[in-house]
């Protein structure tokens, strides 16, 4: 299984070891020591050596009590130790981005970080989430609410975002001389050589191409009584890599889930986001093992 996080900050201790780290060594070391009740990895150290162990004891109901199994879950080659800072080990997408960015060829990453913790990952192999969404603005809303999720979800599994981007420069930006309609301000496009209206201003009618969903074509009618010239910009109609996280201004307060696909509301809020990832993270195959 990829992925294997500890569940908790506690469940990780270190041990400074005199011997080099060897799967026997470690093993005739740590039998028969006592061991706090709640720790169920140990980060091994011996000068610039380290490695990872699970261990079992015969019961849990005592503060410590003699160790009595031990697992090599990484020896010292298979293992990189990172001191970072900033990563909150406790959240397992920083502790897979740690692992990416910093020690890509390495099988456990042990990462020395946020308020001196140290936890690690094994196996690290974070899910990929590709995110549909309308640019500009940049960073897009909805890859940016997800990357501050991300950075406090320790229940979620590592999360890598992928960006697929609906550009509107791209698609409004053909020369055909015609006057464009946007949706609305926010989006902040310019583009060269023609005018650029903004449909939540209700601007004067004229020949147009709507850059815009059904949801703005409802609102032209609604506006103007006729049917817009329309490029369709609507994310949730693009086809990406699975599984993928993308929203819909047809939906309002709920998320709908489809297969390989989860679609949240355009507005959505950080919670409705949280859940978002959540639902893709369910349906995608089982992409970790918080240990």
């Amino acid at each position: 299984m990829s992925n294997v996080v500890p569940r908790r900050y506690r469940d990780v201790s270190v041990a400074e070891i005199d011997r080099p780290l060897d799967a026997a060594s470690l093993r005739e070391h740590l039998l028969g020591r006592d061991s706090y009740r709640r720790t169920r990895f140990i980060i091994a150290r011996h000068g610039e050596q380290t490695a990872v162990v699970r261990v079992e004891r015969a019961t849990e109901e005592p503060l410590f009590s003699p160790i009595t199994g031990v697992e090599v879950l990484a020896l010292p080659h298979e293992c990189a130790l990172l001191r970072l800072p900033d990563v909150d080990t406790a959240v397992p997408s920083q502790l897979a981005a740690a692992a990416v960015a910093h020690a890509p060829g390495a099988r456990c990453v042990v990462v020395h970080g946020r308020y001196e913790h140290l936890s690690f990952i094994l196996d690290p192999r974070p899910l990929r989430v590709t995110v549909v969404e309308v640019v500009p603005p940049e960073p897009p809303k909805l890859l940016d609410q997800c990357r501050r999720v991300l950075e406090t979800a320790d229940e979620l599994p590592p999360i890598e975002l992928v960006l697929h981007p609906v550009d509107l420069r791209e698609l409004g930006g053909d020369g055909d001389g015609r006057d464009r309609l946007l949706p609305c301000r926010g989006s902040g496009v310019t583009l060269d050589g023609v005018e650029v209206a903004y449909l939540d201003q209700h601007p004067e009618h004229r020949d147009w191409l709507l850059l815009g969903c059904a949801r703005s074509r409802e609102i032209h009618r609604w506006f103007y009584g006729d049917d817009a010239d329309c490029r369709d910009i609507c994310p949730r109609r693009v086809e990406a890599p699975s599984p993928v996280l993308t929203k819909c201004c047809l939906l309002e307060e709920h998320l709908e889930v489809t297969p390989g696909r989860v679609t949240v509301p355009w507005g959505a809020s950080l919670d409705l986001v949280r859940s978002g990832l959540r639902e893709v993270a369910r349906i995608a195959e089982p992409a970790w093992a918080p240990a």
